[in-house]
């Protein structure tokens, strides 16, 4: 019987690893907006060179027909008030950017965020005939054996 092949689908994950003043903490970026800053935020960042409200993560839709996303990072809240140290990305001083596997987003001394967009493409799954396989069978007395080689 011939083997079928399924065509497997990638699925991705956004992900986001933010370096505080409390250490490392991931997020899985799964809804549509984040608020990231130091007080009533969905992200929180712990030190006091951020603003209440530093910035906002947008999911936008990709041109493609597999029906993905990508985040955008702004530069302050929601409403369009900037903060007060502004974002660094990938080194370079931005207000807004369109989020790619590892980009480095700066909020201030010792506070950082890595974003990773991470593919996960199944192989594809093969369905086979069980009588395609060989199976081998071990005699007992083998096993004997090798036991007597690990006791010298």
């Amino acid at each position: 019987m011939a083997a079928e092949t399924k065509l497997a689908e990638t699925n991705e994950s956004h992900l986001l690893i933010i370096e505080d003043d409390q250490g490392r903490k991931e997020f899985t970026l799964d809804r549509p907006l984040y608020s990231i800053g130091r007080r009533d935020c969905d992200i929180t960042l712990v030190s006091q060179f951020v603003s209440r409200r530093h910035a906002t993560l947008v999911r936008l839709p990709r041109d493609d027909k597999n029906h993905s996303y990508y985040y955008r990072i702004v530069d302050g809240d929601a409403k369009g008030k900037p903060s007060a140290n502004g974002l660094m990305i990938n080194g370079r001083r931005i207000s807004a950017h369109d989020l790619k596997n590892e980009d480095e987003v700066v909020f201030g001394p010792q506070v950082r965020a890595i974003y990773y967009l991470l593919r996960d493409t199944a192989r594809p799954m093969v369905e086979s005939d069980v009588t395609e396989y060989d199976i081998t069978l071990i005699n007992p007395g083998m096993a004997e054996d090798l036991d007597e080689d690990m006791e010298d």
